[in-house]
């Protein structure tokens, strides 16, 4: 780690230690402090032409103070002494005013995390404007230049962020980390006779050598908008999906809103009551590992200082664990899980099969390869989305379709998981391979 990061969050921390200070003198029982200093550079390009160049750098202090079972919480971007006397006392003020809820509070002290691992997160990157420009525009040129069928572009962009968090509270818990986040996206038009389509490809990491070249990120763009052409609708029919790895983490991530402790006390979930109940196949794990190096989606705690471990959600098919923070683990009678702030690191565990192998298995049906609309009602289930792809048949791609709707309920999706893929996604903080479902209703014609 560098030594200006290393100041930097000397610097936070020293802010985060006064803030602590400045509550208790104002009679808080209990308080805490999360504080983040962050910096970054974006381009975008389009037909060749830069269209945006943004630089940010920002920093933040969000302030939560109890005194016993009531609440006040107030944010400031001022770092100096009566910047943070302000934000405390507007936090205290708000407290004083609300009612006491008996299970607010800080998380519990033998919760939090004893030590902190380094987990390989921080890259930065010093991308000078010109550059990032430079290989935006490579990359919006490969996919341009790739077939005379390519006829027009949304652009191409280029980020690069990093950042310092630090987070502390009255147990006496104070830590910080850094992380940097690199990114790279293009999005094209082709057009035939039937008419237009457009696609896009990313690619992101902490660590901007394991990005994917700027080429080959156009030329992957293009690839996948021209197959796109001549998309067609398809008769309304039932049969079995295929989910590609890109879009399958959507399905993993309806599973975790349903089991996440908001949800649960709320009884809004169409998973209430499974814990320790059968909601997939046998074959399906999937588990949280918040200490793989140098992935997006790692931390070594959540944002209440709790400790994050590695856990099955799910194993043989059987839910293991929901996914809480303090407030609902103490709503439902149970511990925090350290998820405060969401989960992190994700991975349905994968088959033996790529998504040629599942394609062929599958043999007639659909692969999903983009899903519309917010048609998913996680207190019931349902699920109901536009789609396009393509229709397969004898397990090779017959032809592409859009403007069609895929339906079902997420309890059967679940249960009539047939394979997970080796295909792997792991740009985000869900990974999955392709998920090849038993049937489905297509509506089209």
């Amino acid at each position: 780690m560098s030594r200006d990061i290393v100041k930097g969050q000397a610097s936070l921390e020293s802010v985060a230690a006064q803030v602590l200070q400045l509550a208790k003198a104002q009679g808080a029982t209990a308080a805490e402090a999360a504080l983040s200093e962050e910096s970054g550079l974006s381009v975008n390009v389009r037909l060749g032409d830069v269209e945006t160049i943004e630089f940010n750098k920002d920093k933040g202090i969000g302030v939560t103070v109890y005194f016993d079972k009531r609440k006040g919480t107030a944010s400031s971007a001022d770092f100096s002494t009566s910047g943070l006397e302000d934000a405390v006392r507007a936090a205290c003020s708000i407290a004083k005013f609300t009612a006491e809820d008996p299970y607010a509070g800080l998380a519990d002290a033998d919760r939090m995390a004893s030590e902190i691992p380094d987990l390989d997160l921080y890259y930065p990157w010093d991308v000078s404007p010109e550059m990032a420009i430079e290989l935006a525009r490579e990359c919006e040129a490969a996919a341009r230049n790739f077939d005379p069928q390519i006829s027009n572009s949304e652009g191409a962009s280029l980020s690069s962020h990093e950042g310092t968090r630090v987070y502390a509270n009255s147990h006496g818990f104070m830590g910080g980390y850094s992380t940097s986040r690199h990114s790279m996206s293009c999005s094209v038009i082709a057009e035939d006779e039937n008419g237009m389509q457009r696609d896009y490809w990313y690619s992101v990491a902490r660590d901007r050598r394991d990005l994917e070249a700027a080429a080959e990120i156009g030329k992957k763009t293009a690839a996948r908008t021209l197959q796109r052409l001549g998309g067609r609708r398809v008769g309304t029919c039932k049969v079995p999906v295929l989910f590609a790895a890109d879009v399958a983490g959507s399905l993993v991530s309806h599973m975790i809103s349903a089991i996440r402790g908001g949800n649960l006390y709320r009884k809004s979930s169409f998973l209430l009551d499974k814990l320790g109940q059968q909601i997939f196949p046998e074959f399906v794990h999937i588990h949280e590992r918040p200490h793989t190096k140098k992935v997006l989606g790692s931390a070594p705690y959540d944002s209440e200082g709790v400790a994050t471990y590695a856990r099955d959600l799910v194993r043989d098919g059987v839910l293991q664990g929901y996914v809480l923070d303090s407030y609902a683990g103490r709503k439902l009678g149970m511990p925090s899980t350290g998820n405060a702030g969401g989960v992190h690191n994700v991975l349905i565990e994968a088959g033996a099969l790529d998504q040629q192998g599942l394609l062929r298995e599958m043999g007639t049906g659909l692969l999903v390869t983009e899903v519309l609309g917010m048609g998913v009602n996680i207190v019931t289930g349902d699920y109901s989305r536009g789609a396009a792809g393509f229709w397969v048949e004898n397990g090779e791609i017959a032809y592409p379709v859009d403007e069609i709707t895929i339906a079902s309920n997420l309890s059967d999706m679940f249960m009539q998981l047939q394979a997970v893929g080796n295909d792997v996604d792991h740009r985000g903080n869900i990974k999955s391979g392709s998920l090849l479902i038993d049937a489905m209703t297509v509506a089209g014609t």
